[in-house]
C-alpha cells in the first residue's frame, strides 16, 4: 500500500448527498478480480453518455478536476458499499482523500483499510470546503500534523484515531501489520517445529 503523504491540489466538489455503491461503480465491474484498471469505471454512469463518450458536465471529466485526489462529497458517500473493488477503483483513479459531514461506518474502515482517508468534519465546514473545491481552491491535507489547510482560509485540525493514522502514514495494509512482526513470526515457527515437527512431516 502506498504511504501517506501530505496530499496536495485542487478538490473536486460532488454535493449529492447518499451517493451509492451502485452510481460509483457499475455491477459489471464487480466481475474481475484485477483492481488495475477498474479506475475507468468510476461514477461511469456519469462520467460516460450512451455512447461511451465523456459528459464534459460531469465535474470529474472538467479539465481543473479530472486529476483530483480530493473528494468533497454530500453526507453517507458510498452508504451501501461492499466488497472490496469499490476501494481499488477509487485507489486506481488516483483518489485518496474523500471528505464528507458523515460516513457510513463500513465504508470508513474499508477506506482506512485501503490507503485513503475518510475525513469527517461538521456540516457547516464540509459546505465551505464544497465552496472552495467549486471554486478551485487549494487544498493541503497533512496527516502527520493532522491539519487541513486550503488557500485563503484558517487551517482546519482533524483527528485521525492513532492506529489508522500510523498504518496509513506507513502504507501498510493488513499483510504489511503482520510482516511487521515476521521475525516474531519465524521464532515461533522454529520453536514449533522442534516441539510439534509432525505437523511439518
Amino acid at each position: 500500500m502506498e504511504k501517506f503523504t501530505a496530499i496536495k491540489g485542487i478538490a473536486a466538489p460532488l454535493p449529492d448527498s447518499r451517493i451509492s455503491a451502485e452510481t460509483l461503480l457499475p455491477p459489471d465491474a464487480l466481475l474481475t478480480l484485477r483492481r488495475a484498471g477498474l479506475g475507468k469505471f468510476l461514477f461511469a454512469s456519469k462520467r460516460y453518455g450512451a455512447d461511451g463518450r465523456e459528459d464534459a458536465a460531469f465535474i470529474l471529466n472538467q479539465p481543473a478536476w479530472r486529476k483530483s485526489a480530493i473528494l468533497v462529497t454530500g453526507a453517507h458517500f458510498a452508504h451501501d458499499a461492499a466488497g472490496e473493488h469499490l476501494y481499488w477503483a477509487l485507489i486506481d483513479f488516483g483518489i485518496r482523500v474523500i471528505i464528507s459531514a458523515a460516513f457510513d461506518s463500513a465504508f470508513r474502515a474499508g477506506c482506512f483499510r485501503h490507503g485513503i482517508l475518510p475525513l469527517a468534519l461538521p456540516e457547516d465546514t464540509t459546505a465551505n470546503l464544497m465552496q472552495a473545491a467549486a471554486d478551485k481552491k487549494l487544498f493541503t491535507i497533512d496527516l502527520e500534523k493532522q491539519v487541513l489547510s486550503v488557500e485563503g482560509a484558517a487551517p482546519i485540525a482533524f483527528d485521525v484515531p492513532a492506529f489508522e493514522r500510523h498504518c496509513l502514514l506507513s502504507g501498510l495494509d493488513s499483510i504489511g501489520l503482520t510482516l511487521e512482526h515476521e521475525d516474531a513470526i519465524a521464532d515461533f515457527e522454529k520453536q514449533q517445529r522442534k516441539e510439534m515437527f509432525w505437523l511439518y512431516a
